[in-house]
């Protein structure tokens, strides 16, 4: 299994992870995860509220390590859906808005970050698991988060294929039509996308890819 470090307090995982694996301080693959941080990143560049005591943690993988059907743009979905299946083992409901948030009902209570440094994956997730800000919600279910986290890079580490996700990932995917996304910062309805076999979506006749 990859070594998870612990901290009380971090500005960012996902910065610290990148700075440590930029400066070789630290290698792949490597987890850092912490009480509170007071710089947690979001999507399209936003600051992510960062209550204490949720879950906020990042983790690096090289490249190559990824399922051999797996392509980057769509790794977000893949680390996200892991994830939402090691919470379903606990009894959650949450599932994964498209391509990167994770929801209970119409809530967002978390999302994931992937990005590529050199030849190295770097993810960042976190999660509403104890407390939430107003608009948003908290898990459903309680969880310790080192099992969480323990269970969660054991199931990563299977590598399972890209299309096994992707077929279970696409039985709940009407759940978006309500739902909306940005593309290059403009609001676009769900309602009539189409899921494609690599995780991106057609749109009015637009390819889109999640990237983030």
């Amino acid at each position: 299994m990859l070594q998870i470090i612990y901290l009380d307090t971090i500005h960012s995982t996902q910065k610290y992870l990148k700075e440590k694996i930029t400066t070789n301080e630290l290698q792949a693959p490597v987890a850092v995860s912490a009480d509170l941080q007071t710089d947690g990143i979001g999507s399209r560049e936003n600051k992510w509220i960062s209550e204490e005591g949720n879950l906020f943690f990042s983790f690096a993988v090289k490249k190559s390590f990824l399922p051999e059907d797996l392509k980057l743009e769509s790794a977000s979905i893949y680390f996200s859906y892991i994830l939402k299946e090691t919470l379903q083992e606990l009894g959650s409901d949450v599932w994964i808005k498209w391509p990167n948030d994770f929801y209970l009902a119409d809530k967002k209570i978390g999302g994931t970050i992937t990005n590529l440094v050199q030849d190295i994956v770097i993810c960042g997730i976190g999660l509403n698991s104890s407390s939430a800000p107003e608009a948003h919600a908290s898990l459903d279910v309680a969880v310790e988060k080192k099992k969480l986290l323990e269970n969660y890079f054991k199931n990563i580490e299977k590598k399972v294929l890209w299309k096994q996700v992707f077929s279970k990932y696409k039985l709940e995917f009407y759940k978006n039509q309500n739902f909306y996304t940005h593309i290059n910062k403009n609001k676009v309805s769900l309602r009539g996308a189409k899921l494609s076999s690599d995780g991106s979506l057609e749109i009015n006749g637009e390819r889109i890819y999640g990237l983030r």
